[in-house]
Parts: C-alpha cells; sequence; structure tokens
C-alpha cells in the first residue's frame, strides 16, 4: 500500500455531499455521505467536506496526493472556481482553493456531468475506448465527452452541455429557454411528460390499469408496451426515436468509438437498446461501416461521479 497514490473523490450533490478514497485504477476503498446542508454559507460546506475527506483518510489509513470535486453548474476548471450552481445558490465561489487550504493538498474542480464522463472513460463501460460519450438520461440530459482519452471542457470548461442541442425547432419548451432541445425529449421528465399526455388522450389504454397519470415513471410505457398496448407502443417508439437523433447528432459530431447511457431508463436493456441501435446507425453520415459507434450502458451507476472527480485529480 506504501507505494501507492490515493486520491479523493467528492460529488458535490444539492441534498449530500459523497466522497470516496479512490486509488490508480479506479477502486474505492472506502466511501461515506453527508447532507450538504445548501442552505448554510458556502465555507461550511467547504469545511465538511474537508472534514469528511480526513475522515475517511483516518479510517483507510492512507493520505491523499490530491482531491477532485465534481459539482454541478459551471466550473472554471483552471481556478477551481463554481461561476454559477443554481442547485446550491452559489456564485464565484473558490471552492478549489478553500479546500486545498483545508486540506494541504491540489484540488481540482470538474462538472459533475463531465467528471462521470471521465469516470465511465477510464474505469467503466468506456475503459477499452480512446473516444466515448456520456449521455446520462434523468431529470434532464447531461453527459460528457472524452476524446482521445482528453475531457472535452470548451472554451472555459463552459462547453459540453450536450442536452441543449436543439433537435426539433420550435418544439417543447425547455428548462434552459430555447425550444426542442434533446432534454426536452429525452430525458426521463419528457418520458413521464409523453406518457401522462398519451393517457389522457386515450382513457381505454392499459396504462390506466396499473398507473394514475400522478404516479407514472420513466418506466411506465415501457412496462404498458410488454403488456401489448398500443399507446405505450406509440410512446416509447416516439421516446427512442428522439433520444436516437440527439445521439446521432453527437456521433456525427464527434464521431466517438462509443456512446454510453446512463440513468434508470437503461434498466429497460434490448427494449430500449435495440431500436436505438437500429435508428442511430441509419443516421450516421457516411454510414456505420468505416467508423461504427457502439451504444452501451454506463456501468458505474452512482459512484461515476465520485470515481471521475478522482481521475481528474490524477492530473
Amino acid at each position: 500500500m506504501e507505494n501507492k497514490k490515493y486520491y479523493a473523490g467528492v460529488d458535490l450533490g444539492g441534498t449530500f455531499v459523497k466522497c470516496g478514497i479512490v486509488d490508480e485504477e479506479g477502486h474505492i476503498l472506502l466511501s461515506a455521505k453527508i447532507p450538504t446542508h445548501a442552505e448554510r454559507h458556502y465555507s461550511a460546506v467547504v469545511s465538511d467536506m474537508a472534514a469528511l475527506v480526513q475522515d475517511l483518510e483516518k479510517k483507510a489509513g492512507v493520505k491523499v496526493c490530491a482531491a477532485g470535486v465534481g459539482s454541478p453548474g459551471t466550473i472554471d476548471g483552471a481556478s477551481g472556481v463554481i461561476v454559477y450552481n443554481n442547485n446550491l445558490g452559489w456564485k464565484g465561489v473558490p471552492l478549489g482553493g478553500e479546500l486545498k487550504k483545508a486540506l494541504g493538498v491540489p484540488v481540482y474542480v470538474v462538472n459533475d456531468a463531465n467528471a462521470a464522463a471521465l469516470g465511465e472513460s477510464a474505469f467503466g463501460a468506456g475503459s477499452a475506448y480512446k473516444s466515448v460519450v456520456l449521455v446520462t438520461l434523468g431529470t434532464g440530459v447531461g453527459g460528457g465527452i472524452v476524446l482521445d482519452g482528453k475531457l472535452f471542457e470548451g472554451n472555459r470548461s463552459a462547453g459540453a452541455e450536450i442536452g441543449h442541442s436543439v433537435i426539433r425547432m420550435n418544439g417543447e419548451k425547455c428548462t434552459c429557454g430555447r425550444r426542442g432541445c434533446f432534454e426536452a425529449y429525452a430525458s426521463a421528465t419528457a418520458l413521464i411528460r409523453e406518457t401522462r399526455r398519451a393517457m389522457e388522450k386515450d382513457k381505454e389504454s392499459a396504462l390506466w390499469k396499473f398507473s394514475s397519470p400522478a404516479d407514472v415513471t420513466g418506466k411506465t410505457a415501457f412496462d404498458g408496451m410488454r403488456m401489448g398496448d398500443k399507446t405505450a407502443e406509440l410512446v416509447v417508439k416516439r421516446y427512442i426515436r428522439a433520444l436516437a437523433e440527439g445521439v446521432a447528432n453527437l456521433c456525427n459530431i464527434f464521431r466517438p468509438e462509443a456512446v454510453l447511457l446512463g440513468g434508470g431508463v437503461c434498466a429497460e436493456g434490448d427494449a430500449l437498446l435495440l431500436p436505438l441501435k437500429r435508428q442511430v446507425a441509419a443516421r450516421l453520415y457516411g454510414g456505420s461501416r468505416y467508423a461504427p459507434v457502439k451504444i452501451l450502458c454506463a456501468t458505474l451507476g452512482n459512484d461515476a461521479g465520485l470515481i471521475g472527480a478522482a481521475k481528474y485529480a490524477m492530473r
């Protein structure tokens, strides 16, 4: 253990702060989480974060040589400043510098979706490839881009907002203010919205037998499709078509070796993946023979951000 290097990976969320001690192979020695209590001044959150890292170091019997923090929002990776984080209500917070003072080791800060992409690329489903794009299907559509083994963050780390490319002009209103964004059609939120709309239009749908509109989840339409309900089948088909449009756009711009999908919708397995693969292949510029793109499910789950933040610190 003496010759090994260890890193702290911190996943900063609006509800919890999760931290793990990670080795150079991406293995988590020990991890824990604490409430964020974001209503406090940021210095109190940083103090708790430092105490959590130090407690894990003590329990694991190791000392970290650097720490990485994955945070939602716009991050200035060069300075470690959180430019804007709406979840926490933070603007211009010097998180990296403050945490460095507390821990006495270098601290690097990265967008949480970018951290997850880096984690999956280095140690998860994308580890066999040099260039991958992670697409996370949750409340929104997030993710990150790794090209030739390097995280692509854009100018001042403000790029790679893959959920906010438009796939339908003048379409559904997106939370970002634009219309027709990838996120507005391919997120789990969008799938739930479309399932509810379909139920309201078809009162005879079998979906009503096991769910009310208020109880709809991202799984509901897939369950209905498996029961043979045509309304549910149409919702799923439209959802996968929208997802394929957005994924194909990413493939045609970056031409990665693999696109990794994360989020609860991925639990649908082949019901999601098989038609998605066919539709993306049909939309690839120049066809799929010369430079095919694999479409896979991410494998690190909720640890992707933590592991990726640690990987970011391994620089």
